[in-house]
């Protein structure tokens, strides 16, 4: 829980506050910008919620911290909050919420599908979550992008019986995963869905590829909410031209949404899309 002792001096006055066990993950501020900016090196209430839907909003945010970094001084109605999650994104493409520590705040996916549901990467293992997606009709695949984002996900798998794929210079972080990707050419695990390996921030890192529409990408890119455009990791990866690599290597497909696992997630038409890879291809590494 969130001490009010240890409130970042940078929270304006009121209910909601971040103390200093902020680890900067991102998470408030994707779920509730008009609440949690950025410090630098830590998330701070620029703005206090005004209405309920505001304050619907910095309470997922409050569930959904790695570290439990974000509190209230009042009482709050974050027990309602948590059957919102997972929270849908588009059509039946949802964000899990409760982003787990071991996985650095790195958020996760869930989407429904009628040969079986998907999770991409892992959000901590709650009952509350557990409950949805029994309800939801259970999970048959996990797709790992990485070995950062692996989270409970050997629980997950455990619980619903899933098939869990990662590639295999990540294998060490899941060793007894059922589907194992090799190499760095494109994987068609369904007609819907394609692993494509991405190489940079990890030395397997993949991204996931659904109905050529969706592509979750892990830690490989994200959009940047200041400078309004695509960005891959600055500082933490294994090789940056690798990346820089891979970024060209996404020129081939065509998708419209770039789900992440940190920074923020973006929709746009597929031809802004295709300029927006474009010009992460073309920056200077």
């Amino acid at each position: 829980m969130a001490d009010l002792k240890k409130a970042v001096t940078e929270n304006i006055p009121g209910s909601f506050f971040v103390d200093a066990t902020c680890i900067d993950c991102d998470t408030c501020r994707q779920l509730a910008p008009e609440t949690f900016d950025d410090a630098g090196e830590y998330s701070y209430v620029h703005h206090q919620p005004q209405t309920p839907e505001q304050e619907r909003l910095a309470l997922r945010a409050l569930l959904s911290c790695p570290t439990g970094s974000i509190g209230t001084i009042s009482a709050n109605s974050a027990k309602q909050v948590m059957d919102d999650f997972p929270v849908l994104v588009d059509k039946n493409v949802y964000y899990c919420g409760f982003t787990s520590p071991k996985s650095y705040g790195g958020s996760s996916y869930f989407i429904t599908h009628p040969d079986g549901n998907w999770l991409v990467d892992s959000p901590k293992f709650l009952p509350n979550l557990v409950k949805k997606f029994e309800a939801m009709g259970g999970i048959a695949m996990i797709f790992l992008t990485h070995s950062d984002d692996v989270g409970d996900v050997d629980k997950y798998a455990k619980a619903f019986g899933a098939t869990r794929i990662i590639h295999q210079e990540e294998l060490w972080s899941q060793p007894d995963s059922e589907r194992v990707i090799e190499g760095e050419d494109p994987v068609e695990i369904h007609p819907e869905f394609v692993v494509i390996p991405t190489p940079g921030h990890s030395r397997g890192h993949c991204v996931l590829l659904y109905k050529n529409r969706y592509l979750f990408t892990g830690d490989h890119m994200w959009w940047d909410r200041k400078t309004k455009r695509l960005e891959n990791p600055q500082h933490y990866y294994w090789k940056k031209s690798e990346m820089a690599r891979s970024n060209h290597k996404l020129l081939d497909y065509t998708f419209e949404w770039v789900l992440p696992g940190h920074g923020q997630r973006i929709h746009l038409p597929d031809d802004e899309m295709k300029k927006a890879i474009s010009a992460l291809a073309g920056q200077p590494v």
